[in-house]
């Protein structure tokens, strides 16, 4: 048998879920991950409001409160690691479905309650310190979503189809953030600043309660997937009794589970998987979630200006990523990664010298931010799937959503704190773009030792 058929075949042990059952895993895995990231847009695109509501005792600067939500900011992101490892070895030990459904209520309370929190006014030095609760509660929750949304997505995936797959959850991404952005700049327009700030920010936390129940009712109509079943001794809903039949005496059952992999194997595993992903982390954050505040606070643009070029950035993002997770099922992962990758590098600073311009006309700012947001959309369509070929599926779980969480902790929890202080102790306006280069150019070493056919090859068992 060729190396090719034996992938071919390889590829026909994974997404053996039903058609029915692929679509409700692709929904199912989907909505919790939209609601996440519409939160933490929400909370990027209305960091300056939250920082005058929660962060500015008498006395305090605008840039001093701006610098201490971005820390809460990233708190939450240090936490995604501590919910990636406690929900993946649940994940791992007892399913997928029982987790996510955990995840998502955990998620929508903790977003209701920033909703409800008293501000600073009122209830003085405590405010800052449930918000930051509830935004650690948040990120335990959002370390345990990507792992477990992923596994779902992949597991359940038709065979050649599992960077498209994948590439949901980022474009849920892309739906959430361009939802909180698109929220946010309704709000604006029609309460008006005074009343935006008084009250009109509360709405779009609250409205994480409709969202949630719909992604609960959702994700207990998920089956648990094929591949966790049959790695457990369960059954997996399928039979292979002409393939038994035909096997050679002696030989390995078709789905024969591997041992786990050892702790080191793993953990190297993670630590390749977090340098693949930093370039993804550090510009999707960069460009997406940090560029209103940059806008306003160091280019001096209003509050509309500022979301609606967020709104763009977030287009471009979105309509770059399922075309990137589809040309990653025929071309391969690496190829798509390490262009986009290059394409960050390359571009970063003329796009962000172009915003910078006075004389530079709108259609032109447009296209700078859409342009970028389409780069990072390269990184993000087939990067779930990736990191799923890296795990067999004993650790996938744990093992992807702490790749994915720490990437995040270090790369996009901290860029908003690192480049609001950096602008603030250099005045250099550059500084945003010269971050997601260096941290490209560290990252892609990383994106190229991946292999040219590990998209046609079946996800480890």
């Amino acid at each position: 048998m060729t190396a090719t058929e034996e992938a071919r075949d390889g590829e026909a042990a994974d997404g053996e879920g039903t058609p029915p059952a692929s679509r409700r895993a692709l929904v199912a895995g989907s909505v919790g991950n939209l609601i996440e990231w519409y939160e933490f847009g929400v909370y990027g695109y209305f960091a300056t409001v939250i920082a005058a509501r929660f962060f500015t005792p008498e006395g305090g600067s605008d840039a001093e409160a701006l610098v201490k939500t971005y820390a809460s900011f990233a708190l939450a992101f240090f936490f995604r690691p501590v919910g990636a490892a406690l929900f993946g070895r649940i994940g791992d030990r007892i399913g997928r479905r029982p987790t996510l459904i955990l995840v998502v209520l955990l998620m929508t309370a903790a977003t209701a309650a920033i909703g409800l929190l008293p501000t600073y006014g009122t209830v003085g030095a405590a405010a800052p310190w449930l918000l930051t609760l509830a935004r650690v509660v948040q990120g335990l929750s959002a370390g345990g979503e990507f792992g477990g949304a992923v596994s779902v997505m992949t597991e359940f995936a038709p065979p050649g189809r599992r960077g498209l797959y994948g590439a949901w959850q980022s474009f849920t991404v892309a739906l959430g953030l361009l939802a909180g952005a698109g929220l946010a700049a309704l709000l604006a327009a029609v309460l008006g600043e005074a009343d935006l700030q008084r009250w009109g920010w509360r709405l779009p936390f609250l409205l994480a309660v409709p969202m949630g129940l719909a992604a609960l009712w959702l994700r207990l109509r998920l089956e648990e997937t094929p591949s966790f079943r049959r790695a457990s001794g369960g059954p997996t809903g399928h039979t292979h009794g002409a393939g038994a039949a035909c096997a050679p005496q002696g030989a390995p059952p078709a789905h024969a589970v591997a041992p786990p992999p050892s702790a080191a194997a793993t953990r190297r595993a993670i630590g390749l998987g977090i340098g693949r992903l930093m370039g993804w982390s550090a510009a999707g954050y960069t460009f997406l979630v940090v560029m209103p505040s940059y806008l306003q606070s160091t280019l001096g643009a209003s509050f509309q200006q500022a979301l609606l070029a967020t709104v763009v950035a977030n287009a471009g993002f979105a309509l770059a990523i399922l075309p990137a997770g589809a040309l990653s099922d025929r071309i391969g992962r690496r190829a798509v990664m390490a262009a986009g990758t290059v394409a960050l590098i390359a571009l970063a600073l003329p796009l962000l010298n172009l915003l910078q311009d006075p004389d530079a006309s709108s259609a032109a700012r447009a296209a700078a931010v859409f342009a970028a947001g389409a780069a990072v959309g390269l990184l993000a369509g087939p990067g779930p799937a990736m990191l799923a070929e890296m795990f067999p599926t004993t650790v996938r779980y744990t093992g992807l959503g702490l790749a994915y969480s720490l990437s995040n902790a270090v790369f996009s929890g901290s860029a908003g704190l690192i480049i609001t202080e950096l602008i603030k102790r250099t005045g250099d306006a550059d500084i945003p773009a010269l971050y997601v280069m260096a941290v490209c150019a560290v990252g892609l070493p990383a994106l190229l030792t991946l292999r040219g056919d590990d998209h046609r090859r079946a996800l480890r068992d």
